[in-house]
């Protein structure tokens, strides 16, 4: 299974910018945890992040036949992004919608995903989440 995992706009900013929203997980660390995650389960993935709209549609595009899913955090582009959304319909591959932060609790302006119609769900709200599992 080969599995793209697209992250937009100021993502690589995590342990920086707003520390009460999104933590203090940098991003290179959120990355190395994924990667972990990913060789545990023999799956195959690979990490993009850009600040560019144009960018993210290119990666999106280049996804065509070449990967079994698509993991996106489009950030600020979810709110307005309607080239996004058309990247994602236009390459048919499973694609889930992430947010670290519940965008659905926070300003008004966030609670609609033009981009989540184009996925088969949505998971907001959990951070850099590690499993309860490892805790108890």
């Amino acid at each position: 299974m080969k599995i793209l995992v697209i992250n937009g706009p100021n993502i690589n900013m995590l342990g920086i910018r707003e520390k009460n929203i999104y933590g203090d997980l940098s991003y290179l660390k959120l990355i190395d945890m994924i990667e972990k995650k990913s060789t545990e389960l023999q799956i195959e993935i690979e990490c993009f992040q850009n600040n560019i709209e144009g960018e993210i549609i290119n990666k999106i595009q280049s996804a065509y036949a070449k990967y079994d899913g698509i993991i996106i955090n489009p950030a600020a582009y979810t709110h307005y992004s309607i080239a996004i959304l058309d990247a994602i319909k236009s390459v048919s591959i499973p694609t889930i919608e992430v947010h670290l932060s519940n965008i659905h609790s926070r300003e008004e302006f966030r609670h609609r995903s033009v981009t989540a119609s184009a996925c088969i769900g949505q998971i907001s709200g959990f951070g850099s989440y590690k499993s309860e599992a490892k805790r108890s």
